[in-house]
């Protein structure tokens, strides 16, 4: 099984950025590339323009096993892919904050799975996201979705929402550099491991 290992960032990637206040709403710039030559991952970058979190999986593409990580090396996020009957199949975060590997009993942090529902104009796939007893709900994470959302099923209030960054003219950018945008009161690494899995989803990463 192919695994993404780590390699520090060079001391002029390093700088840490500025903390984000989750009381506020938060703009993160995601490129959905590796620093890595060669590799495949995706950079988020802080409103500063610092690197905030990566992936970088080097030369494995469809990896099972991923890793989000801060802009030293060190996993925040180990991300698994358990494969159910038949071609459903479930990505399980599990928090690795301490620095160490997840445990092999540890209970996964959060659960994502692809679901389609019946339209009245045919078939929408919307991915179901469980995560410390709450769920969620991303609608529109499929290849070639420019906007996507990540909304509460509680009070289908949005949390975070995904779009593909345009400047202040208007002009978007290339489909690779997405605009993320997190709520206030929201839980931004279990945001960014949202939409990393959706781009594994929908094998972007």
């Amino acid at each position: 099984m192919a695994t993404a290992r780590i390699q520090p960032l060079s001391a002029s990637q390093l700088r840490g950025p500025a903390t984000a206040d989750e009381n506020q709403v938060v703009v993160y710039t995601v490129w959905m590339k590796s620093l890595v030559f060669n590799g495949h991952g995706c950079t988020i970058y802080g409103q500063d323009g610092c690197v905030a979190y990566r992936v970088d999986n080097y030369a494995c593409t469809r990896s099972r096993e991923v890793f989000v990580m801060d802009t030293a090396g060190k996993t925040l996020i180990k991300l698994l892919l358990k494969k159910n009957f038949g071609f459903f199949s479930t990505w399980q975060g599990y928090s690795c904050c301490d620095g160490d590997d997840a445990a092999a009993d540890q209970q996964p942090w959060f659960s994502v799975r692809k679901e389609y529902r019946v339209l009245k104009n045919g078939r929408a796939a919307v991915v179901r996201v469980a995560a410390g007893g709450k769920a969620y709900t991303i609608d529109g994470a499929l290849r070639g979705s420019e906007y996507y959302r990540v909304s509460d099923d509680a009070d289908g209030a949005s949390v975070a929402e995904v779009g593909r960054k345009r400047t202040a003219s208007g002009l978007a950018l290339g489909e690779d550099v997405l605009t993320l945008t997190v709520g206030p009161a929201t839980d931004h690494l279990l945001v960014v491991g949202l939409v990393v899995v959706c781009g594994l989803i929908s094998r972007c990463i």
